[in-house]
């Protein structure tokens, strides 16, 4: 069918059903616009004028290819997934296609994505964070797509951001600690390379600290990855140097499971001998023997707003400001008031290295 044919055909739709072909167009392509009775009534007389819409033709017309790229640095860690998951439903529900890319927390890798997305013609995007190659912001401008720094909230932002605010979020869970009363602390810490969000989250612990006249020795202070395995590794190392901390600070849920399942193999009881928080919800935390205090980030509510806020500037409605999503602090068994008096130091043997089994030495007790 020739594209005049197909154009006189959606005008006769539209003229039968008693409305514009704008309507005709949204019923189509944001169906959520129109309202159920219009959208039933425009698919009647389409159907029996035996009339759809021409993906090619509309993307022509409309100069939008119906996708949207976003760029996640992993699908292995946090509330990566379920916001993936929650972002391309959304934009489904709204006949968008999601086009997905891993950057592996690689800026140039990032950069490439990002740019083989705008080259395809995707009409918005979704990048994480902040922090990103100094060619971007360049890019960026040149496309004028639509974009969302997901997972970070700063309305000083020059594009919508849509998350929490990393730094006050560990910033409360270090307060809690400290109302306990601990005044010793530990942190292991995801590697804060080309990742904004942990430097918030790092220096919202800093800064509660801080305001208590509070100083982390710095063999207590041990950096990483993420893992369970990584975990275990890293709380070995800080309990090398005593006295040991009372209060351990983890970076990610997996560092913060890896530390309660190495202290229950020494037997360090938790919270008694030592409180252990961390950061992300996954269901295991709260199934442990010791079920693990948190901060909890609704991956869901960020790719549902995510895609909401795209579709929204797409379709010329209300933009919306700079959104900050909940960072609820979920207060479990595994933080408690310190141990009373000194924590002797382990003997825990030679040290280990990463790519070494962690010893199966006997248990040892705190006493």
């Amino acid at each position: 069918m020739s594209s005049s044919k197909r154009g006189t055909i959606a005008k006769d739709v539209a003229r039968i059903a008693g409305v514009s072909t704008a309507t005709v167009s949204r019923a189509f392509n944001y169906p959520d616009h129109v309202s159920a009775e219009v959208r039933a009534r425009i698919e009647s007389v389409a159907k029996n004028l035996g009339w759809a819409p021409h993906g090619a033709a509309r993307a022509l017309a409309t100069r939008r290819s119906g996708a949207i790229g976003a760029v996640f640095p992993t699908l292995t860690l946090g509330d990566f997934p379920r916001a993936i998951q929650a972002l391309q439903h959304e934009l489904a529900r709204n006949k968008h296609t999601l086009l997905l890319a891993f950057s592996e927390y690689d800026l140039d890798q990032e950069l490439g994505q990002i740019r083989m997305l705008l080259e395809g013609g995707v009409d918005g995007l979704v990048l994480v964070g902040k922090s990103h190659h100094e060619d971007v912001p360049e890019l960026l401008a040149r496309y004028g797509i639509p974009t969302i720094h997901a997972f970070v909230f700063d309305p000083a932002a020059p594009n919508t951001c849509i998350g929490p605010d990393n730094h006050k979020a560990l910033y409360r869970l270090t307060r809690h600690l400290i109302d306990l009363g601990h005044t010793r602390f530990g942190i292991l810490g995801q590697s804060a390379r080309n990742n904004d969000r942990v430097r918030a989250r790092l220096q919202g612990v800093r800064d509660a600290l801080a305001e208590s006249s509070i100083a982390i020795h710095p063999k207590h202070f041990a950096e990483g990855q993420w893992g369970i395995a990584e975990g275990k590794f890293l709380l070995r190392r800080i309990l090398r140097h005593s006295p040991a901390p009372t209060a351990l600070v983890c970076g990610n849920g997996y560092l913060a499971i890896g530390a309660m399942l190495e202290c229950q193999r020494l037997g360090i009881r938790v919270p008694e001998d030592m409180s252990i928080v961390g950061y992300d919800d996954f269901e295991i935390m709260s199934e442990l023997p010791v079920p693990i205090t948190t901060v909890r980030v609704s991956g869901e509510d960020v790719g549902r707003r995510c895609a909401q806020t795209l579709i929204s500037r797409l379709t010329g409605t209300v933009d919306e400001p700079p959104h900050e999503c909940s960072a609820e602090l979920l207060l479990r068994a595994s933080s408690g008031p310190p141990r009373k008096g000194e924590i002797p130091a382990l003997d825990l043997g030679p040290e280990e290295h990463r790519d070494q089994e962690i010893d199966e030495a006997r248990p040892v007790r705190l006493t």
